[in-house]
Formats: C-alpha cells, sequence, structure tokens
C-alpha cells in the first residue's frame, strides 16, 4: 500500500500546485471539493470496512469455508455472483466487503464472480439504467452479460487456486 499512497500523493502535490501556480485561486476550489467528497464517502468507508471486520470475526470459518471458500466449488461461484449483483452502492461498500470476505476465507473464484457480478448486474441501477436506456437496451445488455462473472470467478480459481 506504500506505493500507491506514495503515487497518489504525489500526483495530488503536483495537482494543488499546477493549481495554485494558475493564481486564480484553482487549488483552494480543488481542496473544498475534496473536502466536500470526503464528508460524503468516509462515513460509507467506515461502515464498508465494520462490515468486512466483522464478517471475518463473526461468521464460522467452516462456514464461511462450506458457502464461500474453496471447497464451496462452482456454489460459491455463484453465492459471490448473485451476493454482488445484489450488492448497492459504489466501490467503497464492494471492495472493502469483498476484502472482508477475502481475508476470512472466501476463495479468488468466489470474490472474482462477486465484483463481477457487482460491475455487471448492478440491480440496484437497473431502474435508472431502464429509465435512461429503456428496457430493450437493459434486457440486452443483462444477457449479453449474464455469464460472464461465474466464467471469470472459474477462470480464477483455475489460473490462481493457490492465491491466499
Amino acid at each position: 500500500m506504500l506505493i500507491p499512497t506514495a503515487i497518489m500523493g504525489s500526483l495530488a502535490l503536483v495537482l494543488l500546485y499546477i493549481g495554485y501556480q494558475k493564481g486564480e485561486g484553482q487549488h483552494l476550489t480543488g481542496l473544498k471539493s475534496a473536502f466536500d467528497m470526503l464528508i460524503e464517502i468516509v462515513p460509507l468507508l467506515v461502515f464498508a470496512f465494520v462490515i468486512a471486520g466483522m464478517v471475518k470475526v463473526l461468521l464460522p470459518e467452516e462456514l464461511l469455508s462450506r458457502w464461500v471458500g474453496k471447497e464451496s466449488g462452482f456454489r460459491g461461484i455463484l453465492i459471490g455472483t448473485l451476493a454482488g449483483g445484489l450488492t448497492p452502492g459504489g466501490p467503497f461498500v464492494s471492495l472493502p466487503v469483498a476484502a472482508g470476505f477475502l481475508r476470512a476465507g472466501a476463495s479468488i473464484g468466489t470474490m472474482v464472480a462477486f465484483l463481477t457480478g457487482w460491475s455487471l448486474w448492478a440491480v440496484s441501477r437497473l431502474p435508472m439504467e431502464v429509465g435512461i436506456m429503456g428496457w430493450k437496451f437493459t434486457a440486452v445488455r443483462l444477457a449479453s452479460t449474464f455469464f460472464f462473472p461465474p466464467i471469470a470467478g472459474i477462470i480464477a480459481n483455475r489460473l490462481f487456486p493457490n492465491f491466499m
């Protein structure tokens, strides 16, 4: 985590400097915008991390192993796919939850299926998609992406069986 943090910090400082050099207060406007986003996102992050941590300590290891661990096989991949598709919110919610499950013993394939299902199916986004794009397009998109989350999970299990 040190290298990505250093890169993001360096990029932020360079952009702040560029904004400052323009002399029109853009650095202050950018910082205010960042603070507004921080206030909006921090509560989501905190709750997502609490969920991730609690999954690890509250769910018995044998239960996790049976339903979403390496021994769960295709059933675990399907559970991950469905859970991902039904998980509301953006990456601030889904990524910490997936990380928590992975650390608690979920298989790599299950979590790949979870994140792929979350990104491709996104049931919570469907009303907006139907409203903007229409039923026909939404149906075509769902039909076109329906099999990808389980396939991605199977591929992850096969290519990276000893991930953790």
